[in-house]
């Protein structure tokens, strides 16, 4: 389950994640919300924390993710992923620097630095 977070600013989408994530949660909460983001800012920013109850994602939902970053590759500002989940946080790592944003790893933890960096000039 996806779950949009209030108190940022237009230019920064930010959500969390519980449970399972499905295909529905990005058609209807998260893509929702980057286009709408996108619709009012040259650049955006995407704050993602996976909470620790995350079970994990359906296929569905990565293609709509891998689709969704591809479609709106060169306006993405910031991406601050907060997880506990070792794969993704290696796979962030990987992969990030294929991003012509900036990409950072935080733990749970460290989620109000994560916000902080999000938020940050």
């Amino acid at each position: 389950m996806i779950e949009l977070l209030k108190d940022f600013p237009n230019n920064v989408v930010a959500v969390t994640c519980e449970g399972n994530v499905t295909a529905e949660d990005y058609n209807t909460i998260l893509i929702p919300a980057i286009e709408q983001a996108l619709a009012q800012n040259e650049k955006v920013r995407l704050y993602y924390e996976i909470g620790a109850d995350f079970t994990g994602v359906e296929p569905g939902a990565m293609w709509a993710d891998t689709k969704v970053g591809m479609e709106h590759f060169l306006r993405w500002e910031r991406i601050a992923v907060v997880t506990d989940v070792e794969w993704i946080r290696m796979s962030v790592r990987g992969f990030g620097f294929l991003m012509p944003a900036k990409v950072e790893v935080f733990s749970l933890a460290e989620a109000p630095k994560a916000r902080e960096w999000i938020l940050a000039a």
